[in-house]
């Protein structure tokens, strides 16, 4: 490399590092993005009125609960190119009435021969009742690890606000697990693998 050409590659190297770094903080910022917004159908956290555990000290459930509307609600998930995981929802749909509290749980199943660190980001559609949706509960809410071929039940509790849009019947709730280790995309082994066991 000639001396005259060092200034453009330290220019490059320079952008290169940028754009390195941009990645990196792409996703929170959208994650933040969806949260204030609802857009794309992510869920926010903590709402007025719901807490961790289920609903306030100051509600009241029969107060609250809409015993008169039914909206079904279906589960479903995907892992993600570079994750050998397997996961399912143990219940696919259920009907529930809004501001009922209901639990469901995700068996997931770590298919390679070594421990794999994952992280689930949830999806509500239509995309207008994600602000009506709380996760009281949910694996979500931070990162999973697996060992060889370790299963794991992993819980989610939630509420759909009595306030959702009384033209909204059936919700689907989708996840997508992504590994966050730092190594090459893991390929699927055959494995021993261990009883699944409940959080």
């Amino acid at each position: 490399m000639t001396s005259r050409h060092a200034p453009l590659v330290k220019r490059l190297l320079l952008l290169l590092a940028a754009a390195f770094t941009f990645s990196f903080a792409l996703v929170p910022l959208y994650n933040v993005l969806c949260n204030v917004t609802g857009f794309n159908g992510k869920t926010a956290g903590k709402k007025a009125g719901f807490g961790v555990g289920g609903l306030d000290n100051q509600s009241d459930a029969r107060n609250v609960v809409d015993w008169s509307r039914n909206i079904t609600v279906e589960f479903t998930g995907t892992v993600m190119p570079g994750l050998a995981w397997e996961m399912r929802p143990l219940t696919v749909s259920l009907d529930t009435h809004p501001g009922e509290m209901q639990m469901v749980r995700y068996l997931v199943r770590n298919t390679s021969n070594r421990p794999v660190t994952a992280q689930a980001v949830p999806s509500v559609t239509p995309g207008q009742a994600a602000l009506n949706f709380d996760k009281i509960e949910c694996f979500c809410f931070s990162q999973q690890a697996l060992g060889p071929g370790e299963s794991k039940e992993m819980p989610l509790t939630f509420i759909v606000k009595p306030d959702i849009d009384k033209d909204i019947r059936h919700i689907t709730l989708s996840y997508a697990f992504f590994s966050i280790d730092d190594q090459r995309p893991l390929a699927s082994e055959p494995v021993k693998t261990r009883e699944a066991k409940t959080l």
